[in-house]
């Protein structure tokens, strides 16, 4: 028999805490995973390259990847770097992306935001633009730093609009709604395999899947930020709920 409340599986962060070394997730993830998505939230370390990634991804029933102020390392991608060192989290890196190939070629579902989103395109051979508010054209999606956190989450930033023909369209989202936004980073080449579920105003990609899988779900924006303000960040991680209880 299934377990009840399935078991998700969140990478942690590399932080700085009094000079050493910590690993921590956000509350708003594990109140995300427990309100929501009715499973137990589980933090793995980012442990690095020398671990059996395949054994962890297959003793959990799901993966939630978060966001986080650092930025998956360039010359994974190929790219020169145009951001401090200090903005990096090469141990998450080492863990998160031999991770989703592995939950991948075992069709495990995967929630990706922010960060994670970012995680899932690179995983699959795609690119990042560094600085979106660099690029003519684009707006700055940010978020304002005048803000506590918790304001940027719950402010509807701009528009997006649902592409057909994925997993949005099969869980019956509107044509257009509104997010947050609060990354400087977005995807540039799409990763292969992925299909664009939504896009803002001004052409960045901001949710991709794999709709031939289970549940392979990125966002770009923070649906952990406000779903209980917007009915669209809760239909999509309660899909994921659905998926990883079914």
């Amino acid at each position: 028999m299934k377990p009840k409340h399935p078991i998700i599986l969140i990478p942690g962060n590399v932080v700085d805490v009094n000079g050493l070394p910590a690993h921590m997730i956000r509350d708003t993830y594990v109140r995300a995973v427990v309100e929501v998505i009715k499973g137990i939230p589980l933090m793995v370390p980012a442990l690095g390259k020398d671990f059996d990634f395949a054994d962890i991804a297959a003793q959990v029933d799901g993966i939630l990847l978060t966001g986080s102020p650092s930025h998956v390392q360039p010359a994974i991608y190929g790219a020169q770097q145009v951001f401090d060192d200090k903005e990096l989290d090469t141990a998450r890196d080492a863990t998160t992306l031999p991770l989703i190939k592995q939950a991948i070629d075992m069709n495990k579902p995967v929630m990706a935001i922010c960060r994670g989103f970012q995680e899932l395109n690179v995983a699959l051979g795609g690119t990042l633009h560094q600085r979106v508010h660099e690029i003519p054209g684009k707006k700055d999606h940010r978020g304002s730093k005048d803000k506590p956190l918790k304001a940027v989450y719950e402010t509807q930033a701009h528009k997006v609009m649902s592409q057909k023909g994925g997993v949005f369209e099969r869980l019956h989202l509107p044509a257009e709604f509104t997010v947050n936004s609060l990354h400087q980073q977005g995807v540039d080449k799409l990763g292969q395999g992925l299909h664009v579920e939504a896009v803002s105003e001004d052409g960045v990609v901001e949710a991709v899947s794999i709709p031939s899988k289970k549940f392979i779900v990125g966002t770009q924006w923070h649906p952990e930020g406000d779903w209980y303000l917007n009915n669209t960040s809760k239909a999509i991680l309660s899909a994921f709920g659905d998926v990883v209880r079914g």
